[in-house]
């Protein structure tokens, strides 16, 4: 698991990536389309969709000279669970920080009505 987990981390870790994969979720897009739309080119696209296609993210299909991209079978659900495991320790941590932080304002303002007394 930890290798796909980083196979799709590095994948998703360039913007391009990450935007070939909103496109791609929109619907399929040839190589040159999606080289177009990033201002790059056809090499540079075929290195991206590489790496998508290596992390399962995508998939493509050659027919006669148009090399067609699409989503792949590999969904994100073992990132979003890894994300999930350790968004709950961070809730967990922030909400007893945020009780400390609510007692000693609680204090603070006790100790502040007394000196006016």
């Amino acid at each position: 698991m930890t290798t796909r987990l980083d196979t799709s981390f590095a994948a998703l870790s360039d913007a391009t990536r990450r935007g070939v994969l909103e496109q791609l979720a929109r619907g399929d897009a040839s190589i040159t389309e999606l080289a177009a739309q990033f201002r790059m080119t056809l090499t540079g696209m075929k290195k991206h969709v590489g790496v998508l296609e290596r992390a399962g993210l995508a998939t493509t299909q050659k027919i006669g000279r148009v090399r067609t991209c699409r989503l792949g079978p590999r969904r994100l659900d073992e990132a979003t669970e890894w994300l999930d495991r350790y968004r709950t320790r961070w809730d967990e941590r922030f909400d007893a920080l945020e009780r400390v932080v609510q007692a000693l304002t609680r204090e603070e303002q006790r100790n502040a009505r007394k000196r006016r007394k």
